[in-house]
């Protein structure tokens, strides 16, 4: 039985003028993974343009590639549209949903999608008071939710979660702490715990650090490209020299 291999990264921004530049940093990339991950912010600001670049980019990779959008992918309000230019270019874009991918002889799960905000255990939002907080606790919590479901769905040999902001806080330690609300949820990591999971990985910190763990031991992994430093980082599922 073979390792299970992911290549991930997340916040590529990339634009027009990147055209051509990011296909040439995964030359070789069946090498060395078996799938590749995306964490969202695939563009600068969410310009079909900018999204038609990106499945450029990614299209006809010689292994699947799963994606989730980004607040950057939302800026234009084009999320639907440029998720649409990713999924014909062949790219597997998540939206609170899960997938399983056939990686050799391996069945992978994946869930995931966005994500969103609202801070960490003790230092977070609530479901109280004005109508426009409770809406913006109450759309993570959501979201969490239809991640569990997923999970518990998912029939598949190694689980991860694919998303944009953050689950736990320990990734974001390098990021201002007065924006923590703002670049993750709890609600997030208590839904994986909850269901069940083998690593998280998520971006959207790009002054974080690259490891973290869910109070339930889960692996998280921000691999926003700016904490990376290179084009993406692979994780092997079966050996703990690959974290």
């Amino acid at each position: 039985m073979t390792d299970l291999r992911i290549a991930a990264v997340g916040d590529i921004h990339l634009g027009e003028d990147d055209r051509g530049q990011y296909r040439k940093r995964l030359v070789g990339i069946e090498e060395r993974a078996d799938v590749l991950m995306v964490a969202g912010d695939l563009t600068r600001h969410g310009t079909l343009e900018e999204g038609r670049v990106v499945a450029d980019e990614l299209r006809g990779l010689p292994i699947p590639v799963v994606a989730v959008l980004g607040n950057h992918d939302y800026h234009s309000d084009l999320q639907y549209e440029i998720a649409g230019e990713l999924r014909d270019a062949g790219v597997m874009v998540l939206d609170d949903d899960g997938a399983v991918i056939q990686c050799g002889d391996r069945k992978l799960g994946v869930v995931g999608g966005k994500g969103f905000g609202g801070g960490f255990a003790g230092k977070c939002a609530s479901e109280f008071g004005e109508r426009e907080l409770k809406n913006f606790v109450a759309h993570t919590r959501y979201i969490a939710e239809s991640w569990k479901v997923a999970l518990k769905e998912i029939v598949a040999e190694k689980r991860v979660v694919l998303s944009h902001y953050s689950p736990v806080k320990e990734t974001l330690e390098g990021e201002p702490h007065e924006i923590y609300p703002f670049l993750g949820s709890y609600l997030l990591a208590e839904a994986v715990d909850t269901a069940g999971a083998d690593l998280i990985l998520h971006g959207h910190a790009h002054k974080g650090t690259e490891k973290g763990m869910t109070s339930g031991g889960i692996r998280v992994r921000n691999v926003a490209l700016p904490v990376l430093g290179r084009a993406y980082a692979v994780y092997c599922l079966d050996c703990e020299t690959g974290f």
